[in-house]
Order: structure tokens, then C-alpha cells, then sequence
């Protein structure tokens, strides 16, 4: 076992267990061992579906009164790609040059070592006797990087059976851009991806008034949404945006008019819309484009836009980030999707990373500088919220 006060120790001990989704590696073994040598009470927790692989998934508590601050990670990295590319071992945990290399160094294994270390160095303060003033908990989940289906939705709806109730959650994803702490996720845009058809008849190009080309009335319906923009924006978040990722008609030959024509784009969404209301939006102006030529649109899962408006939990962290750093924060909402999407349902959440420059890149890794700073925030962010 590492130095459970170690935060690089603890890292490299991580990035050494295989963890690509949705395997658990060791990872939840030594992290089961690691917080349970601690006190916490630690609890093994695997989901299925249906068509998925098992995922096994990780809550650990300490302390049973309020306030209960949350932790979330997952253990689950990437696939590392042509191993022969890679300057270091991907899985060896090396440190060269001040430089902690390995999958998931930052993304995210590496904070789930700092916001560890951090707690366990708070609750080690002898005048808890190995107990918070409130309660911490870890939700450490197996495949954030997969479909996300077996993982933070499902554990948190686990834990909430269970009546475990938080009263805020921050999240390790690496949203630091140049300094560690120089920007807080307070929020994230909604995701909506669906595919448009364009429905004809298939005939000969030289007789078209015997079929009807679905490709016209599809390149209308494409224009009409990107016509006007969806919004101008709001206090918090950019204006939303839709991008055409793309169009397939899938003819072989250049003779023949096809019978149908598919697009398929993405819309990213600020809390001017919701899934359903940019749907209803999406229908209305395909059918004006449509002129009465039939369509279908398929929408996958989508993801709502959520924002943790600035109060006593941002200033909090801020002031964590300014005591260590030195610099006051970013607020930002930029970025893809997270877990934090899911937690957002049950208390207000932040999220407070490392760097992601090489997140997902051949040579994953972390400055071991920005390991301790970062550890550093978590404890100061934890000794003020039970203060």
C-alpha cells in the first residue's frame, strides 16, 4: 500500500492497475483497502444491462451527520493506443522529470489521489479522532470513459435507496487549463445528437419525374436549422450551438436517385432550452424546409444543461483555490459532458481538476507539483466546509 498522506504515491499506485472500461483492474481493490485502513465504510457495488459488461463501482463514507460533502471519480481510463508510441510504460506509473506519466494520470486517476490524500489527511487530524465534523464520501465509478450506463446514474440512485443524502459533491475532471485551480466547472452545456431522414423514391436520374430525390428536401431541412442562431446566449453560458457532423446517402452508383438521405448533427445547449423544447424546435423547422416531403429524426439519450449558480459552495473552493494559488478562479461552464450531469439531480456540484492538456494522449501525464497543489486545495476546500 502507499502513503495514504502521498498523493503521487497513491496516483502511481492507480495508474498501475489495468483499469481501461470497463475492467476494474485493481483499482477499487486498492482503494477499498486504502479508505477502509482509514475508517471509512466502503461498499463494492456492480451494475449491468442488458448487451453491457458488468461495471463495478465504489462508495466509501465516513462520519453519519451533516453536512456530507461527496467526492466523484472514476477509475476508468482510456484505451492507450499502440503501446510501442509511448516514452513510458502506460500502466508503469513512472515519474521523469517531475513528471508523473501513466494512463489516467490526469484523466482522472491523478485526482482521485489528491481529493483522497486530502481527505484522509483531514479525518488523520488528531482532534477528530479519525472522525469529519460531518461526513465524507467517495463515489468512484467504472465507466464514465464507456456508455456511462453502469456507473454514477446507477450508484447514485444506489445511495439514494440507501438514504444517503448529499449536501454538495466536487468532481476531479481535469478542468484546470493552464494552472492548476485557474478554472471551476460550475456548470455544463445539455448535448442533444439525433439523425435526420430525408425519405424518397428511389428511380433513374434520367427519369425523375418517377421517383423523388430525398437529398433536396434534406439539404432545405439542414439549412433551416442552422438559419437562425438557437439563442444569444445567457449570464453563465455561450449561445447554444448545432453542428451538422454528417451527411450520408450511401450510393454506390451515380445513375440512380436514392430513396433516402441521412444527416446526423449535434446540438450543445445552454439553459435557454431543454431536450425536449430544442426537439419540438428541431421538428417545427424541418417541417417548414420539408415542403410536405416525408422525414423521420431519431434522437439518442440526451443530456441537460445544469448550472451551480454562484454562492457559499463556489466561494468556498474559490477561496481554497486563492489560498494555495494565489490567483482567484474562472468560473467556466465550457467544455463536453460529465458525470456531473447525473449528480446535479441530488445537490449542488462543482467540478476542480488537474490540467487536461495530455488527457486521452499518448504520454498521459501530470507534473507531480501539480499533484501536491492540487491535493493541497482539496484539504484546504475540506477544512473550511466543516469549519
Amino acid at each position: 500500500m502507499a502513503d495514504a498522506r502521498d498523493p503521487v504515491e497513491i496516483a502511481r499506485a492507480l495508474i498501475r492497475c489495468r483499469s481501461v472500461t470497463p475492467a476494474e483492474g485493481g483499482a477499487l481493490a486498492y482503494l477499498e483497502k486504502l479508505l477502509q485502513g482509514a475508517g471509512f465504510d466502503v461498499q463494492r457495488v456492480k451494475f449491468s444491462e442488458l448487451g453491457t459488461a458488468d461495471v463495478e463501482n465504489l462508495y466509501a463514507r465516513i462520519g453519519s451527520a451533516k453536512p456530507h460533502l461527496a467526492f466523484a471519480g472514476h477509475s476508468d481510463v482510456v484505451p492507450i493506443g499502440d503501446e510501442k508510441n509511448w516514452k513510458h510504460p502506460p500502466f508503469g506509473g513512472e515519474v521523469d522529470g517531475g513528471m508523473l506519466y501513466g494512463r489516467g494520470a490526469v484523466d482522472m486517476k491523478g485526482a482521485i489521489a489528491c481529493f483522497a490524500a486530502a481527505a484522509l489527511d483531514y479525518v488523520a487530524k488528531s482532534e477528530l479522532k479519525g472522525k469529519p465534523k460531518g461526513s465524507i464520501s467517495f463515489l468512484i465509478t467504472g465507466d464514465e470513459e464507456g456508455p456511462s450506463l453502469n456507473g454514477t446514474k446507477k450508484l447514485l440512485a444506489w445511495a439514494a435507496a440507501r438514504g444517503e443524502k448529499f449536501d454538495h459533491c466536487l468532481v476531479g475532471e481535469p478542468t484546470s487549463t493552464e494552472l492548476v485551480g485557474d478554472a471551476i466547472k460550475i456548470g455544463r452545456r445539455g448535448s442533444l445528437s439525433a439523425t435526420l431522414t430525408a425519405l424518397g423514391k428511389q428511380g433513374h436520374v434520367a427519369y425523375p419525374d418517377r421517383a423523388a430525390n430525398p437529398i433536396r428536401p434534406l439539404l432545405r431541412m439542414l439549412a433551416k436549422l442552422q438559419d437562425e442562431p438557437l439563442d444569444a446566449g445567457s449570464p453563465h453560458f455561450g449561445p447554444s450551438n448545432l453542428e451538422i457532423t454528417s451527411i450520408d446517402v450511401g450510393n454506390p452508383a451515380v445513375n440512380v436517385i436514392p430513396a433516402e438521405a441521412h444527416a446526423r448533427f449535434n446540438v450543445r445547449f445552454n439553459e435557454h432550452h431543454t431536450s425536449q423544447s430544442l426537439k419540438n424546435l428541431i421538428e417545427e423547422r424541418c417541417k417548414m424546409a420539408a415542403e410536405g416531403s416525408a422525414f423521420r429524426i431519431s434522437y439518442e439519450p440526451a443530456s441537460e444543461s445544469f448550472v451551480t449558480a454562484p454562492g457559499s459552495f463556489v466561494e468556498l473552493l474559490s477561496r481554497a483555490v486563492v489560498e494555495v494559488g494565489g490567483k482567484k478562479p474562472a468560473l467556466s461552464t465550457s467544455g463536453g459532458t460529465s458525470d456531473a450531469r447525473y449528480i446535479k439531480d441530488y445537490c449542488p456540484v462543482l467540478e476542480l481538476g488537474l490540467v487536461g492538456r495530455t488527457m486521452h494522449a499518448i504520454d498521459e501525464h501530470a507534473p507531480v507539483e501539480d499533484l501536491k497543489k492540487l491535493t493541497a486545495i482539496y484539504r484546504r476546500a475540506i477544512e473550511l466546509y466543516f469549519n
